[in-house]
């Protein structure tokens, strides 16, 4: 079966007892039981919803798993993942990352004594020189975000395995249509449903996928005990969405390609971070990683200021200034006061992140009217 057909497909079957094709929104909190413990698969909605279970089965297709288990957000699950760790265990992180995953590392996790490093995994020797006795797990995005670096999943999912060491990786910004990291050997799979899988910016939840069963069962474990579980409408919600992710990803993708090139050739941008150009320092591993690069963009202006960061946003008229991304709409953030606003300054600087980056997340508008909107920005 191939993807397109997948997101339509996997793990879906019209319901039994009323032939609907769509799974239904099954709004209940508990469900009857025949005799204590004898039921349908089904007693207490925070351990299982035949909902989620709809949409899990489809993303663990999507992602090629064997299981998925879904959460209420993007940092729920990867609270969940955390939480398989204890204190004096160590994490490898890369150092370009979402500013929400730093705040849940440094702020929740480290003070209950995991400790993290943060290094640059676009080389392989920092990652070994960052693993010692006590890593357990090496937290991988890629493409990264704001810089849209392309780290090595396979040669780090091999490193990894030599040490015995567990890997995730962050699959937002690619969604599965453009990259499947467990092809290339990671433990764990995971997504923000709020962004790419969703696609309508209209529901919050996060995803894990796996195909070992030890590593399902601690997911589940903690599904069930912390209750960081979405409800049986923003799972109905992110399985209608992914019904449309390939023609939505085709389009944003033709988009973005088209506004890169128009960036690249304008006297008051300064660098352009887009994997699909063939500057871009690892063009050839992204070619080879993912099926595409993507419609995430991120540029520099030429006057290095956030004053002029914010000025050039403020103008925008299709290009929505707003958190997030992934979404059928285009929208244009500012990370350093936005979505990494978390990160201390000195830790921004150091990882590349200047104050003048602006992030582009290209939805599936006119690309004319998308270039002819940042022009009068400009």
């Amino acid at each position: 079966m191939k993807f397109n057909t997948k997101a339509i497909h996997a793990g879906q079957a019209p319901e039994k007892t009323s032939g609907a094709v769509m799974p239904p929104v099954f709004q209940t909190s508990t469900f009857a039981q025949e005799a204590p413990g004898k039921h349908q698969g089904y007693d207490y909605a925070r351990g299982g919803n035949p909902t989620r279970t709809a949409l899990e089965k489809l993303i663990a297709g999507l992602e090629e798993a064997d299981e998925c288990a879904c959460f209420s957000s993007g940092v729920g699950a990867m609270d969940a993942i955390l939480k398989m760790f204890r204190p004096g265990d160590h994490v490898i992180a890369i150092n370009d990352l979402y500013g929400g995953s730093y705040r849940l590392f440094k702020q929740v996790f480290e003070p209950f004594g995991i400790q993290f490093s943060f290094v640059d995994m676009t080389d392989l020797d920092e990652i070994r020189k960052a693993i010692t006795d006590s890593t357990k797990l090496i937290w991988i995005e890629t493409p990264t975000n704001p810089l849209l670096r392309i780290v090595d999943i396979e040669a780090i999912a091999t490193l990894a395995r030599e040490h015995d060491i567990l890997t995730a990786v962050d699959n937002t910004f690619a969604s599965p249509y453009l990259q499947q990291p467990l092809r290339l050997g990671v433990d764990m799979v995971m997504h923000s449903t709020t962004k790419y899988l969703g696609g309508h910016s209209d529901v919050i939840g996060g995803a894990v996928a796996t195909s070992d069963p030890e590593l399902i069962e601690k997911l589940r474990f903690q599904v069930k005990s912390s209750g960081a579980v979405p409800g049986p409408m923003d799972c109905y919600l992110t399985l209608r969405g992914i019904k449309t992710l390939a023609v939505r990803m085709e389009r944003a993708v033709q988009n973005t390609a088209i506004i890169a090139d128009y960036l690249v050739g304008h006297d008051k941008v300064g660098q352009v971070n887009y994997p699909g150009l063939e500057s871009h320092p690892q063009h050839e591993l992204a070619e080879r990683q993912m099926s595409a690069p993507g419609a995430m963009i991120s540029f520099s202006l030429k006057e290095d200021t956030q004053e002029s960061a914010h000025k050039f946003m403020s103008r925008t008229r299709y290009f929505t200034l707003a958190e997030s991304l992934g979404g059928v709409e285009s929208l244009i953030s500012h990370p350093s006061s936005m979505t990494h606003g978390a990160i201390p300054e000195e830790v921004r600087v150091k990882a590349g992140l200047k104050n003048s980056l602006i992030r582009l997340s290209v939805g599936i508008e006119d690309a004319d009217d998308l270039v002819a909107d940042l022009e009068q920005a400009f």
